[in-house]
């Protein structure tokens, strides 16, 4: 798993390797950013270690939080990719795996026949 960050105004979503099946540092990182001015709600996912966190743009910065997380080592943005980034590496390693079971398919249904039918499949 990478690290993933996507932000609108008023609401930020990371990902990170460090929060994934990590009770304690989830339990840390709400607990920490929810004093925080500014911030209405923290929810995070275990699962996919992923943190939603919605702020007041006026009373909190998305630079602030992130400052935060870094700090606490729970993020990195060097090795962040945006949301255009995630989803076209998503659509990579999608289109790998189908690409691979048609192969897959294409070969053992043409195998199922004679060598004779394997060329011609092949041709």
């Amino acid at each position: 798993m990478s690290y993933y960050i996507h932000d609108v105004p008023g609401r930020l979503r990371i990902k990170s390797p460090a929060i994934k099946k990590n009770k304690n540092v989830a339990d840390e990182l709400k607990k920490i950013l929810s004093t925080m001015h500014g911030i209405a709600t923290v929810d995070i996912n275990l699962t996919t270690g992923s943190l939603l966190v919605n702020y007041n743009p006026r009373m909190a910065s998305k630079k602030d939080i992130i400052s935060i997380l870094q700090r606490k080592g729970y993020f990195d943005t060097t090795k962040a990719a945006n949301n255009d980034q995630y989803i076209q590496r998503t659509a990579k390693k999608a289109g790998h795996i189908v690409g691979n079971a048609v192969l897959g398919a294409f070969v053992q249904q043409a195998l199922e026949g004679s060598a004779l039918s394997f060329l011609a499949i092949l041709l």
